[in-house]
């Protein structure tokens, strides 16, 4: 474990998106740079979650029964940050334990990226989703990173289908874009389809990102799912048709 990392201040606020960039870069599970974008790091790391209890930054508290996201962090703006931080939507009766940053009155929700602030400018929009983070970045021409959020992925096997349903990962363009209503034409199995893909947007065959209930894990049959919010900001103010979309683990 890393310690006695020194940190840059952002606005008066401790930068805690480069605490967790630097733990990753010296873990030993972080390695190699991505060759579809020279400054973003894709290895797969799971070191999103527990390992940030032995900084000073953040505390790991117990989920008592009776616990819900509204009774412990009663501000909104608070609250979906740690909700950020912990990949998860649902209810807090799913969880034993969440991480929440010890400045959550000041830090700012992009804070707490994993991703780099600033990358190479492309000239052109570009969505990075890494699994292996269980999060999306999404930046803007200048290479500035606009906005991030949590995902979750395809799970290893579907018993349902019996076979694996793993998120299929490399470089691909933005092909359709739905609305509210979107559903899937296949899933669940046994009503062939209907399953809620809101604001889905699609990039490679049947996958698509959409909103969704996100448990912390990879939990879908292979698309790419988002918190709600994101998914309409993403469907609505960033993604086009032919924008580059990069899924790695």
């Amino acid at each position: 474990m890393v310690r006695g990392l020194k940190f840059r201040k952002i606005k008066g606020l401790i930068s805690i998106s480069m605490l967790v960039l630097l733990a990753l870069t010296n873990s030993a599970a972080y390695g190699q740079t991505s060759p579809h974008h020279p400054d973003v790091n894709y290895e797969e790391s799971r070191y999103y979650g527990a390992h940030l209890c032995a900084y000073s930054e953040f505390t790991c508290i117990v989920v008592k029964p009776g616990d819900t996201w509204t009774k412990l962090f009663p501000n909104k703006r608070e609250r979906e940050i740690v909700k950020r931080l912990n990949r998860t939507n649902m209810a807090l009766s799913n969880r034993h334990w969440i991480v929440v940053p010890t400045e959550l009155t000041e830090v700012e929700y992009l804070d707490l990226s994993p991703f780099p602030p600033n990358i190479h400018p492309t000239h052109q929009k570009l969505l990075v989703v890494n699994l292996g983070l269980h999060a999306f970045a999404a930046y803007d021409e200048k290479g500035q990173l606009v906005h991030w959020g949590p995902v979750s992925g395809g799970q290893e096997w579907c018993s349902d289908v019996g076979r694996k349903c793993n998120t299929v990962v490399g470089n691909f363009r933005i092909v359709r874009l739905g609305g509210p209503e979107c559903v899937s034409n296949k899933f669940p199995v046994e009503t062939e389809g209907g399953a809620p893909m809101p604001y889905c947007m699609f990039y490679f065959r049947g996958y698509a990102l959409h909103g969704s209930t996100l448990p912390g894990y990879h939990a879908s049959h292979g698309c790419i799912r988002l918190f709600h919010d994101d998914a309409k900001w993403l469907n609505k103010h960033f993604l086009n048709v032919g924008t580059q979309v990069i899924v790695t683990r």
